[in-house]
């Protein structure tokens, strides 16, 4: 029996084995939960094909991209037919920009690519959560945990519109938990250090902020995505139970540092 038997947990947003979402995903199954998965598009189910054999048991896999409505409307409704029972945890792993507005300077961000990033990387959790919000209230209590990362409270470069973005998702996990603390629904986002992952690739500078990490971090270690995996899987267990509208760092110590 794990911590998470018996309830239902939709992880969004896996790309590859080295998605962060991946990691949720495995410690999930591993503490017992029954799993909703989703995929954006054709390209990335091939990979969470090749992935799902490696879980205890099948989970549902459901198509999703944020971007377009009716594909998350559709979501929803598969959700809801394939747990009438509700659902006990959400976790949020999507976030996107464009190369061109991560690069160079912040002022010469577009509307048009900053409002894509704020939609995607920001706003889908209050989407989603909505549209989930009646599984959760069925289930009489539920967990939704998303991603951020520390360029949300300070500059670092090549980051620029994204880290605008995750200051805004960091504040809608506040607002989140405070209206929806009455119905016994946590929210939480984990800050995780710099891992190698798909969505990473896309930022100039990786290399040297994993090489940061062992420089400057208390823990001279770079985290895993099996560290963000057990990480969530503490809050979306009933050990978390009164912790809301927090933010967790899964970073070896490095946000505490100064310069």
């Amino acid at each position: 029996m794990g911590l998470l038997s018996g309830t239902w947990s939709v992880v969004t947003g896996i790309a590859n084995k080295r998605s962060m979402a991946w990691g949720i995903a495995k410690a999930f199954d591993r503490e017992g939960a029954h799993l909703v998965l989703t995929y954006q598009n054709d390209r990335l189910k091939e990979n969470l094909d090749k992935l799902l054999p490696e879980l205890s048991q099948p989970p549902v896999v459901l198509a999703l991209d944020v971007a377009v409505q009716q594909s998350l409307e559709t979501f929803v409704a598969a959700v809801v037919q394939a747990c009438p029972d509700g659902i006990h945890t959400l976790v949020h792993s999507m976030a996107y920009a464009n190369r061109e507005d991560l690069e160079g300077r912040f002022v010469d961000t577009t509307w048009d690519g900053y409002m894509m990033a704020q939609n995607i990387s920001a706003y889908s959790l209050t989407a989603l959560t909505r549209g989930l919000l009646p599984l959760f209230e069925i289930a009489g209590t539920g967990s939704v945990i998303t991603l951020t990362f520390q360029g949300s409270t300070r500059v670092m470069p090549n980051y620029n519109v994204m880290g605008v973005a995750k200051a805004a998702l960091e504040s809608s996990v506040r607002y989140l938990a405070h209206d929806l603390g009455r119905e016994h629904i946590r929210v939480n986002a984990i800050s995780a250090g710099p891992v190698k992952t798909l969505a990473a690739s896309g930022v100039k500078g990786i290399s040297s902020a994993l090489h940061e990490v062992v420089e400057r971090a208390p823990i001279p270690e770079n985290i895993t995505t099996e560290d963000v995996g057990n990480a969530a899987v503490f809050l979306a267990s009933p050990w978390a139970q009164r912790i809301t509208g927090n933010i967790l760092y899964v970073d070896s110590g490095l946000h505490m540092m100064g310069f």
